[in-house]
């Protein structure tokens, strides 16, 4: 069970390390081509970034084949609270630290990469 674990933790760190790249990319594009300001290059990049997250720990990580309706919906929920709090309390810092986008980005990502992880493993799919 604990190889298991470790595995599986692995392969989520690895997808989500995509779905990072997925995100840190878009939200360069979005901020040095099209010049928005944080929150809504954030919000399109993070929007991006859960796509991509759900659609492959969902076969890979978890092999969920069960009811993916209710499993987006579930993870829709975590993100109706980590949205708004993350593009508000990321805001916030950009304009405390002065511009850092990438810091504060960052340190959302590493935020939501932990609470995540154990949200899907824990509640969307405990019950693959």
């Amino acid at each position: 069970m604990q190889k298991q674990n470790i595995i599986q933790a692995l392969k989520y760190t690895l997808i989500a390390a995509s779905a990072g790249i997925v995100q840190v990319a878009s939200f360069t594009v979005f901020e040095k081509v099209f010049h928005m300001s944080y929150w809504p290059s954030y919000l399109i990049s993070l929007t991006l970034s859960v796509l991509w997250n759900f659609t492959f720990n969902r076969k890979y990580t978890f092999h969920s084949s069960s009811n993916v309706p209710k499993a987006m919906f579930l993870v829709f929920l975590y993100y109706l609270v980590f949205t708004p709090l993350s593009t508000w309390a990321g805001d916030r810092l950009t304009t405390i630290l002065g511009g850092k986008d990438f810091i504060v980005l960052a340190l959302t990502m590493l935020v939501n990469f932990i609470t995540e992880f154990l949200y899907q493993k824990y509640i969307v799919f405990k019950d693959k």
